[in-house]
């Protein structure tokens, strides 16, 4: 059902090509804590560092990273809001190299159940490589993880994510849904504070015309942190 969603939600998906089909890898590693390190007062203050690195065209190239960095507040244990930055270099092969410059409110979710744990996150990102021509970039994950019961270091982890462009823009093409990224794989916790994930990503991004989508089959591993 998760490879299927983008099919659902491309309009233009009847009419348009599948030009590129190919694997390639992400890792990243995300730390997040309070910074009551700084001053017991300052405990519902959150800090988020996020470094990523990307390989495509069945591993040939290194084509982007991801370097990101916000500060939040915990409204609760379960709701916290966040303003950010992000810088995107990228370089495809046969393209000239350009840095992505994001900068974001965010709102993230944390849902509890007996099911497992749902974490719903809310983006909003003005992408920026012409200061004078911004695109805004509104994103929606939905995420799931359920520890296992004969193992509860180990659990299974689902989420899909939704980008879509918000606005025309000359260099980031026109306004309507902009990707999907659907992910499903495991995770093993070593302690409270450490846990790393790995599993398979199904990227499906559509052209800045909408005449065209890109497939891509991801490996995708994590570190996340905690302090």
């Amino acid at each position: 059902m998760l490879v299927s969603l983008p099919a659902l939600l491309i309009p233009h998906a009847s009419q348009a090509e599948v030009t590129t089909n190919w694997w390639g890898s992400w890792a990243q590693v995300v730390a997040e804590g309070n910074l009551s390190f700084i001053h017991p007062d300052l405990s519902p203050f959150r800090l988020w560092l996020e470094g990523q690195s990307r390989w495509n065209d069945d591993w040939q190239d290194w084509y982007q990273g991801v370097a990101r960095v916000a500060l939040g507040y915990a409204i609760s244990d379960r709701a916290t809001v966040w303003v950010g930055y992000s810088f995107v270099p990228t370089q495809i092969a046969g393209t000239d190299y350009f840095g992505q410059q994001d900068v974001w409110p965010a709102f993230r979710y944390v849902w509890p159940t007996e099911l497992g744990t749902f974490t719903f996150r809310t983006m909003l990102e003005a992408n920026f490589i012409h200061g004078n021509d911004p695109r805004l970039f509104p994103r929606q994950l939905i995420r799931f993880m359920r520890p296992l019961e004969f193992e509860p270091r180990l659990s299974l982890v689902l989420w899909d994510e939704v980008l879509a462009r918000g606005n025309n823009s000359q260099w980031g093409g026109e306004a309507g849904f902009g990707q999907n990224r659907a992910f499903a794989g495991g995770g093993w916790s070593f302690s409270p504070l450490v846990r790393v994930e790995l599993g398979y990503m199904h990227q499906y991004i559509d052209s800045n015309d909408h005449h065209s989508q890109v497939m891509q089959n991801m490996v995708v591993g994590s570190m996340f942190i905690n302090f």
